[in-house]
């Protein structure tokens, strides 16, 4: 398993739409197979498992545009996304999106077969949360990559001789040929392979921030390892994170804290276009936080201290993402506003700036990196716990840090936040990542602002950390599907979310009808 990397699967990817599960990693599945066709795409055919989330999820919380979005050759943040579809379609790219019942293990599995006037190819790939995909066949083979490698792919005669300057080089019996799979930090040179007479050469381009490489030591990957490994000299968790990412990504402290501040300046634009107002057409609920401002500046709301400001710069956060603006998936775009609401909003209250609100978001990410190596941020897989559960975690260590907090009060906030968000279900109301996530993403920052006040004033958690993650992921798998993210239970399932479902989708068909798309 390649290492969790903050900025791979913790704080980002930097994005649009409602749900990285859906969108960001759709898209990164479709640049692969684009690459996979050389980008010239003729026809695509999409397979989605009956017993996963996709068949009742894939329109509407944005897998749809995310995937056309990568066949197209787009970033994840491209503002041309909310119509992907038109563009799809005005590239002659033939589409056929059909629901199949081969038993698929993971509920966020895309079998794409695409085709060209040359050639025809199929990639079998998941979402495994926060953005993140691992890309599981091509054409039938067994192939594992996620997207951190410059991957070159040769079909070579049997049993031919292979030795290149790579990280690594899988070697995949296809039969009457071998297909060999090379992994580095650059593509191949023709000039190393040409006389190897391969019938066919495929070049599949990084799709992640933060490239993989060989023998990369971590010195921890979990809270009970990295409290091993500090010991007594009870090193800020700032610093320990600053360490772990530098053994992951090979990236010198300047350049992380760099990375962390530019995301910070990204999501305070964002609060400020969320509060100045954000409007879409299919959109669930209205803007509303640039009214919760305008009273809690006239003193108009009842006295919640920094907490008001953490509610407003939270909502205003969901209204861009349900507007297909800019966010910053942390972890995951349905609960991308607790963790940075909660640390940039606390941040003003305590005149704190830009690098300090980098620190913070680092130990959260940090705290993430345990739950993303331990479990998973997919909600598909784990419920809304997943989601928000990890975000409030991660909150309560970055604002127990940013108070002046112990690396153990930290870590005791964490577990206290994620302790009371166990069993949490995602049931998005008329199947669209709005709400009741808006509520469920301020509860997670006001669990994590209460916890890391507790963890200050030395309350006990009980439970390690690593024990509430597994406690967690056990409470997951007796989960019942239906409160998964697949808008088959809960709230998704009332009258009135079905109502307004229908109301969107009317509205929907009449542009469709009004513009030929």
């Amino acid at each position: 398993m390649t290492p969790v990397s903050i900025f791979n699967d913790v704080i980002g990817p930097v994005m649009r739409g409602p749900s990285s599960s859906h969108c960001a990693a759709a898209l990164r599945i479709g640049r692969l197979a684009r690459d996979l066709m050389d980008g010239d795409i003729t026809e695509v055919l999409v397979e989605f498992d009956r017993s996963g989330s996709l068949p009742t999820t894939h329109d509407s919380q944005g897998s749809d545009m995310g995937l056309f979005g990568g066949l197209l050759g787009w970033n994840a943040d491209d503002e041309r996304l909310p119509n992907s579809d038109q563009a799809l379609a005005a590239a002659g790219i033939k589409l056929e999106i059909v629901t199949v019942d081969v038993g698929d293990p993971h509920p966020n599995t895309y079998r794409l077969t695409l085709t060209n006037s040359r050639e025809k190819h199929s990639i079998i790939a998941i979402s495994t949360g926060g953005g993140m995909i691992e890309v599981l066949s091509i054409d039938g083979l067994p192939m594992k990559m996620d997207g951190g490698y410059h991957e070159t792919l040769l079909w070579l005669p049997k049993s031919t001789a292979t030795e290149f300057d790579a990280d690594h080089i899988i070697r995949h019996d296809n039969g009457d040929t071998d297909v060999i799979q090379v992994e580095a930090n650059h593509f191949l040179s023709p000039e190393v392979f040409t006389s190897l007479n391969p019938s066919l050469v495929k070049y599949l381009s990084p799709v992640l921030p933060v490239p993989s490489r060989k023998d990369m030591n971590i010195p921890f990957d979990g809270c009970t390892t990295m409290l091993a490994y500090d010991g007594e000299k009870h090193t800020s968790l700032v610093d320990l994170a600053i360490q772990y990412e530098k053994a992951r990504g090979g990236i010198a402290e300047e350049e992380i804290l760099a990375k962390m501040v530019e995301i910070v300046r990204i999501l305070r634009k964002s609060i400020a276009i969320g509060i100045s107002g954000t409007t879409y057409e299919d959109r669930v609920l209205h803007h509303q936080s640039g009214k919760f401002a305008e009273l809690m500046q006239s003193g108009r709301l009842l006295n919640g201290g920094a907490l008001n400001r953490i509610v407003l710069y939270v909502t205003a956060l969901m209204e861009v993402k349900s507007s297909m603006g800019v966010i910053v998936a942390a972890p995951t775009a349905g609960a991308c506003a607790a963790l940075p609401g909660a640390v940039i909003a606390m941040a003003e209250e305590m005149n704190l700036d830009e690098t300090e609100m980098a620190k913070a978001m680092l130990v959260a990410g940090l705290i993430g990196v345990f739950i993303a190596t331990r479990w998973t941020f997919a909600a598909e897989v784990g419920g809304c716990q997943a989601e928000g559960g990890s975000a409030a975690c991660m909150a309560a260590a970055a604002l127990t840090t940013m108070a002046g907090g112990s690396r153990d009060q930290s870590i005791a906030a964490a577990s206290m936040a994620f302790q009371s968000m166990l069993g949490l279900i995602c049931d998005p109301i008329a199947n669209r990542v709005e709400a009741p996530c808006l509520g469920k993403n301020v509860i997670a920052a006001s669990n994590a602002l209460s916890c890391a006040n507790m963890a200050l004033a030395g309350f006990d958690p009980l439970i390690p950390l690593d024990e509430v993650i597994d406690a967690a992921k056990a409470v997951s798998k007796r989960m019942p599907r239906e409160h998964r993210c697949t808008s088959l239970g809960g709230l998704a399932v009332t009258p009135t979310s079905l109502e307004i479902e229908k109301k969107l989708a009317d509205l929907k068909s009449k542009r469709c009808s009004s513009c030929s798309c």
